[in-house]
C-alpha cells in the first residue's frame, strides 16, 4: 500500500489542481485555506459553506458551484478545518441573507465552526448550523459526543444546494437541512484499513475473511469485526440496521452507495442493485439508488450505505442539475426501474445428444472438472505473476458451465465444453480453448468408446492450426501453444507407428514438458508480453491447463501408462 501525495503543502496542491481542472469554476484562497464558487446562482440569498478534514474527496469540494455549496474548507488529511479558514470563507462568501454552516457531526469541526459563527455574528452576518449525524455505529446513550456525520452529508449539501438556488431563505434552509439529517442513517464496513500517509501502512490490521463492521469515515475501528459473509448476506444485515435505526415516515427512500476509496464502480454497482432488491422486498420504493464514491476514508477498501427517507419535493431536490465537478448520478427523464431494462435471457436452442454414457466424453469432462477444482487457486497464482490473475476463475467457471449443460441436455461432455467455452467465455484463452474442444468433440465415437490414436492426432492437429489462424501464437511465443503443439506432434508420431504402446500419456508428457518449459521463455504474445522479464520464471498458466487436459485423456483411456505423470498439483505450483 502506498500513496502519491507531495511531501508538502498536499492539499493546498490538490485544491489548486481540482481548480485547474475546472476553470472559471473555482478560486483558491491560499491563506487561510478555503476554496470559493466563482459562479454562483443569482437568485441564492444564502450562502452555504461546509468543510472538514481532507481525504473524503469528492465530498465537499465536489459540490462547489451552482446547485452545491459557496465556499469549502479543507483541513489537513483528517483533521478539522481552522476556524480562521471557516470565518474567512464564509464572510468571503456571504450574500444578503446570511450564510448556512453545513457540518458533520467531529468535535474538532463541531468547535471550529462555532467559533467562526460566533465570530461572524459579531460581525452582524446572519448565520446558522446544520448538524450531520446519521452514523447508526455511534448511536448509544452512553455517548455525549452523538453520532457521527458521514455519507449523509452529501444528500444534506445536495437538497440545500438546491433550494438555496431557488431562493431559500436562512431559516428555510436550515430547517430542510436538519430535517432531512434527522430522516438518514448510514453504516460502513471495511475489508481493508486506509493507508497512512505518515507511516504508508495500513490504519489497523484485519485477519483475513474479516470485516470491521461500523467503521468510521477518518479510519476508526468499527463496533465489531465480523466474519466475512456473502455480500448479499452483508448488504441485507446493514439494511435491517439501517430500517431499525430510521425514524418513521414515508415508504420513499434515497439510497446512497458509497465507495470508501478503494472499492470499485463494479462491485459498487452491484450493491446498489442488491440493496434496491432488500428494500423494495420490504415495502419501501428506493426512489433514488445512488451508487458511486462520494465519501472516502482516503483508500479504504469498504463501503457504506445510507438511507435517507424522502418528504415530499426532496426527490426533485436531488434530481436539479448542477455545475460542480462532482455530478451525481440522477435518473434521466423517462426513466424506468431495473425489472424494465433487463432483456429476457435468450438460451439458444440445442439438440440433446443421447444420453450421456458412463465412459468417454461425459467422463473427461467430469474428470477435467476435477482436476481444474483442484488446482485452480495454483492457476489463479500463477497468473497473477504474470497477468490479470482471472485465468484460473474463467478456466472453472467455463468447466462449470459445460457440466450444467451437459447435465440438462444430454450433450455429450466434450461438445459440451467446447460450446460452454465457444459461446460463454471471454478473455482470450476461453475462445481458444473452445476451438480446441471443437476439434476433440469431432473426434469422439458416438458410442462413448475410446477415440483413436489417429482421430486425437487429426483433432489435436486442427485445433492447433485453428487456434493459430485465430491467435498467430507459434511455440515459443510462452502460449498454450507450446503446450499443444507438442501433444498434437507426440499423437501424430504414434498414429504413424505400428502399435504405439501409450499414445495419449506420451502426448501428456509432452504437453507437460512443452509447459514447463515456458517459464524459460519471454512472453511475445498474450498479457503476459506487457510484464516482460518478470514472466521469466513463471510457467504459462493455458499452457499447463492443455497439458491437465491431455492428462486426464490419458487418466480415463490409459490406466495402466497415466500413473507415470506426475499429479496436475505438483505441476501447477512454483
Amino acid at each position: 500500500m502506498s500513496h502519491f501525495l507531495p511531501e508538502t503543502d498536499a492539499v493546498l496542491t490538490a485544491a489548486r489542481g481540482l481548480a485547474l481542472a475546472h476553470p472559471g469554476m473555482i478560486e483558491v484562497n491560499s491563506s487561510p485555506l478555503y476554496l470559493r464558487a466563482r459562479d454562483a446562482d443569482p437568485a441564492r440569498t444564502v450562502a452555504l459553506v461546509s468543510g472538514g478534514g481532507s481525504g473524503h474527496e469528492p465530498l465537499h469540494t465536489g459540490l462547489l458551484g451552482r446547485g452545491g455549496l459557496d465556499a469549502v474548507c479543507p483541513g489537513e488529511i483528517f483533521a478539522s478545518p481552522h476556524n480562521r479558514q471557516i470565518y474567512e470563507a464564509s464572510a468571503a462568501a456571504a450574500k444578503s441573507g446570511g450564510v448556512l454552516h453545513i457540518v458533520k457531526n467531529y468535535t474538532g469541526d463541531v468547535i471550529n465552526f462555532q467559533i467562526a459563527a460566533e465570530r461572524l455574528r459579531h460581525d452582524g452576518i446572519p448565520v446558522a448550523t446544520v448538524l450531520v449525524d446519521d452514523d447508526l455505529a455511534t448511536d448509544s446513550a452512553d455517548s455525549a459526543t452523538g453520532r457521527r456525520g458521514t455519507a449523509a452529508t452529501v444528500v444534506v449539501e445536495k437538497l440545500l444546494g438546491a433550494a438555496a438556488d431557488r431562493g431559500a431563505t436562512l431559516e428555510e434552509l436550515t430547517d430542510l437541512g436538519r430535517r432531512v439529517a434527522a430522516r438518514s442513517r448510514s453504516i460502513a464496513v471495511a475489508a481493508r484499513a486506509q493507508t497512512s500517509p505518515t507511516t504508508v501502512h495500513p490504519a489497523f490490521e484485519l485477519d483475513e475473511n474479516t470485516l470491521d463492521y461500523g467503521v468510521g469515515i477518518h479510519g476508526e475501528r468499527g463496533i465489531r469485526t465480523i466474519a466475512r459473509p456473502a455480500t448479499g448476506d452483508l448488504v441485507r444485515r446493514m439494511t435491517d440496521d439501517l430500517l431499525d435505526a430510521l425514524p418513521d415516515g414515508p415508504d420513499d427512500v434515497l439510497a446512497l452507495v458509497n465507495g470508501l476509496g478503494a472499492t470499485t464502480e463494479l462491485e459498487l454497482n452491484a450493491i446498489a442493485v442488491l440493496l434496491n432488491d432488500e428494500l423494495t422486498a420490504r415495502g419501501l420504493r428506493p426512489v433514488l439508488v445512488v451508487p458511486g464514491t462520494f465519501t472516502a476514508a482516503l483508500d479504504m477498501a469498504g463501503f457504506s450505505l445510507t438511507l435517507t427517507r424522502l418528504e415530499e419535493g426532496w426527490a426533485d431536490l436531488w434530481t436539479t442539475p448542477t455545475r460542480t465537478p462532482l455530478v451525481l448520478p440522477r435518473p434521466a427523464e423517462g426513466a424506468v426501474g431495473v425489472e424494465s431494462l433487463e432483456s429476457p435471457t435468450r438460451t439458444p436452442a440445442r439438440t440433446p445428444a443421447s444420453a450421456p454414457s458412463e465412459t468417454g466424453d461425459r467422463t473427461l469432462l467430469d474428470r477435467y472438472a476435477l482436476t481444474v477444482t483442484q488446482v485452480r487457486d495454483n492457476l489463479t497464482k500463477l497468473d497473477q505473476l504474470v497477468g490479470d490473475g482471472d485465468f484460473g476463475d474463467n478456466l472453472a467457471g467455463g468447466v462449470r458451465r459445460a457440466v450444467k449443460l451437459a447435465d440438462e441436455t444430454g450433450m455429450d461432455g466434450t461438445a459440451a465444453l467446447a460450446d460452454a467455452f465457444l459461446n460463454d467465455v471471454g478473455g482470450t484463452s476461453g475462445p481458444l480453448f473452445g476451438l480446441l474442444f471443437q476439434h476433440l468433440a469431432a473426434a469422439s465415437p458416438a458410442d462413448g468408446s475410446a477415440p483413436s490414436a489417429a482421430a486425437l492426432a487429426e483433432a489435436a492437429e486442427a485445433g492447433h492450426a485453428a487456434i493459430h489462424r485465430v491467435g498467430g501464437a507459434v511455440p515459443g511465443d510462452c502460449t498454450l501453444v507450446d503446450a499443444l503443439a507438442p501433444a498434437a506432434e507426440s499423437l501424430v508420431a504414434a498414429r504413424d507407428a505400428d502399435a504405439p504402446e501409450a499414445p495419449l500419456t506420451e502426448a501428456a508428457q509432452a504437453a507437460i514438458r512443452g509447459a514447463l518449459a515456458t517459464a524459460s521463455l519471454r512472453p511475445r504474445r498474450g498479457r503476459a508480453s506487457y510484464v516482460g522479464d518478470h514472466a521469466l520464471g513463471v510457467p504459462d498458466p493455458g499452457a499447463l491447463a492443455v497439458a491437465l487436459l491431455f492428462m486426464a485423456l490419458a487418466d480415463i483411456h490409459e490406466p495402466a501408462t497415466a500413473p507415470r505423470l506426475p499429479a496436475p498439483g505438483h505441476i501447477t505450483v512454483l
